[in-house]
């Protein structure tokens, strides 16, 4: 379903499982910054009314996701680490394409999200399935769900603002350039992404 070419190796489940303070930390930065997307997109196109209706609801949602998030580290009696650069996310955005003027930049940006949220959605499927604690498991089955909708809405969006063929040869582009960055990226059990 969602497409993506090169699945995560499974010996992430392990390392995760062995960094849980500093999983949940980047976790609840990743919500925070899912939620700081859809603001911006929001700002930067606001007569684009259908998507700022869509999107509206997700920021909340997002944010409510950092509070879970927040809510597991303190009872787990963990704490909040500090946030740090997501190696994935900047590799992502490097090959969003320059220029094709307003539309073109919304289009890019709109499937940056939704390959953002196909990663996470993916990642999430494998801690809901190979974690040891129940309750975690069941935690990251809830945001699995939510992260494939929101992946669908970013690349229904995509195909609403941009030509779908063109949008779709894209897609297949990102796809492939994504599994090339996910060959490259360290194996880390802290970060999300």
């Amino acid at each position: 379903m969602l497409g993506l070419k090169l699945p995560t190796d499974p010996r992430w489940v392990n390392l995760a499982e062995k960094s849980l303070e500093e999983i949940l930390t980047d976790h609840a930065y990743c919500e925070q910054k899912a939620a700081t997307s859809c603001i911006s997109l929001i700002q930067s196109y606001p007569e684009k009314e259908e998507m700022v209706r869509e999107l509206a609801p997700i920021v909340t949602e997002e944010w409510g996701h950092f509070r879970a998030v927040l809510h597991e580290l303190e009872q787990r009696e963990l704490k909040l680490g500090r946030q740090r650069k997501d190696a994935y996310v900047n590799e992502l955005l490097k090959f969003e394409q320059k220029g094709g003027g307003r539309e073109g930049r919304l289009i890019e940006r709109l499937l940056v999200c939704a390959l953002i949220e196909a990663r996470s959605c993916e990642r999430f499927r494998l801690l809901s399935l190979h974690l040891e604690d129940d309750h975690l498991k069941q935690f990251y089955h809830k945001f699995m769900i939510s992260e494939a909708g929101h992946y669908r809405l970013f690349i229904d969006l995509a195909k609403k603002y941009g030509e779908e063929e063109q949008v779709k040869k894209r897609w297949q582009e990102y796809l492939d350039y994504e599994a090339k960055i996910m060959e490259n990226l360290e194996l880390r059990g802290d970060r999300m992404h």
